[in-house]
């Protein structure tokens, strides 16, 4: 084990933990618990054990974390012959404190991952394509996370109510989430923003009004906090607490109206999810509009190309060949590039990432797009059964995806521009493999190449059309910033 984090970033449920400890938990562990000195270079190294854990009861051997394992450090085994030992460990697993979210480098997945998930033993397909990037969601914005999800496979697992994944940490607090419709879920989620900036603003005032009356570096600090970082956010926090006590003391209407709303004074990360059906089709004029207003708002685009909930219809998203309900002979347009239509927007931030071939990669575009003071909108691959793939092992066709040049990897970062730097960064490399490779490892492609009279002839338009997309995307990323000509 290399202790990179890889196996825990690639599991859908949640049950393949990671946590690191002081030597004072390795005392009471049961005899099986397993751990080894962890070798992250930014900890005290003598005082920190790493342990990886598998929640027996709830891990659905879909095989993701033993496929994202590079080392092949890890294997599925019959879990009779374990369980009474396993269950034990994640007991005493579960007793040993989450680490402090203030000293985790959240730009690492290594260490990002020892943030605990809050979206966990969900109900959706065994190795759901969507779940890793919701889970991902909970474990860096936690508690102050705000969630508007449009209905959709990510809605029907994500509120099977009597249950939900979506849960609380040991305080008590979890994420906040609800459901809206197709065709207005983005404007939903923007109700969510302005409420929040609302309120914001009235406990601003309400300071302003009680500021005699209280600590003045106190109200101070909570107005010009950053709360960029984890710790800034958590020394906010602390600020909130004082000033609640404050404010108890004063007792009056004013003071206890302020206490209410106080709260909002704590950065609250707001995202908007959904599929693709919602953000290309139905919901795209709501997408629209909520990039247009400027506002501080996330968008998560869950892309499995298809309407995977309903059936498995067509969707703008559905690449050209692929088979799917309206297209039985395979989609003759060109999936529509929704990233470049929001980079029409100068200030919005877009980021197209897909998870299974480069992690790295999608925490830098979750990290960028959460701290952008805007709106931002991140486009996601999601494998799916219904691209008639082997779901056990879905990073191989993540990474074909992206190596034929089918799904280019992008961050376009509107604040690079102040630098004097493209705002276009294309992660991708140049395709290195034909596309030819890829339809044949999808059976959504099968009927587009057993048709031997339109096969070559479709194949190399597709070809012509990722090479052109990709040298689009070449010239974007290596022109030069305009500058405004002076008169």
């Amino acid at each position: 084990c290399t202790q990179c984090g890889a196996c825990s970033m690639a599991c859908p449920q949640g049950v393949i933990r990671i946590k690191a400890f002081e030597d004072s938990y390795k005392k009471e562990a049961p005899a099986g618990f397993k751990s080894v000195k962890s070798i992250e270079s930014d900890w005290e190294l003598d005082l920190l054990n790493y342990t990886i854990q598998v929640h027996p009861d709830h891990c659905m051997s879909c095989n993701n974390c033993v496929d994202a394992c590079s080392v092949k450090a890890l294997n599925l085994v019959d879990k009779s012959s374990i369980l009474k030992e396993a269950k034990e460990n994640w007991a005493y697993f579960e007793t040993i404190p989450e680490f402090d979210r203030t000293k985790i480098d959240v730009s690492k997945v290594s260490q990002q991952q020892l943030q605990e998930p809050l979206f966990k033993y969900s109900l959706g397909d065994m190795g759901c394509g969507e779940a890793p990037y919701l889970k991902l969601l909970s474990q860096l914005y936690g508690d102050r996370l705000l969630v508007a999800n449009a209905t959709g496979s990510s809605s029907i697992f994500g509120g099977a109510l009597p249950t939900t994944p979506w849960v609380k940490n040991s305080e008590g607090k979890g994420p906040a989430w609800s459901n809206s419709l197709f065709e207005d879920n983005a404007e939903f989620g923007l109700g969510f923003r302005l409420s929040l900036d609302q309120q914001k603003k009235q406990a601003g005032r309400l300071l302003e009004v009680l500021l005699p009356y209280l600590d003045f570096d106190l109200v101070y600090d909570i107005l010009k906090a950053k709360q960029v970082t984890e710790s800034e956010i958590y020394a906010q926090r602390k600020r909130i607490e004082i000033l609640k006590q404050e404010l108890v003391q004063l007792g009056s209407s004013e003071a206890m109206k302020l206490y209410e709303l106080a709260e909002s004074l704590v950065k609250k990360s707001v995202w908007i999810v959904g599929g693709d059906g919602w953000a290309y089709d139905i919901g795209y004029s709501g997408i629209d509009h909520v990039m247009a207003t400027g506002k501080n708002v996330n968008i998560l685009v869950l892309d499995n190309e298809v309407y995977d909930n309903t059936g498995g219809q067509t969707s703008k998203a559905t690449p050209f060949g692929a088979e799917a309900k309206f297209s039985f002979n395979g989609k003759e347009k060109r999936k529509k590039d929704l990233g470049q239509l929001m980079m029409t927007y100068k200030d919005v931030y877009v980021a197209s990432v897909a998870i299974g071939a480069d992690q790295e990669q999608t925490l830098k575009a979750f990290n960028e797009a959460e701290s952008f003071d805007g709106p931002s909108i991140i486009i996601a691959y999601c494998h799916s059964n219904a691209h008639g793939i082997d779901m056990k092992n879905p990073s191989q066709y993540h990474k074909a995806a992206v190596l034929t040049g089918q799904w280019p990897l992008y961050r376009n970062d509107p604040r690079r521009a102040e630098k004097g730097l493209n705002t276009f960064q294309l992660d991708s490399k140049k395709p290195s493999i034909k596309i030819e490779n890829y339809l044949n490892m999808e059976s959504r492609f099968e009927k587009l190449l057993l048709n031997k009279k339109t096969k070559n002839i479709k194949i190399e338009n597709i070809q012509n059309e990722v090479d052109e997309q990709y040298h689009l995307y070449v010239l974007k990323s290596s022109s030069e910033i305009e500058k405004p000509m002076i008169i």
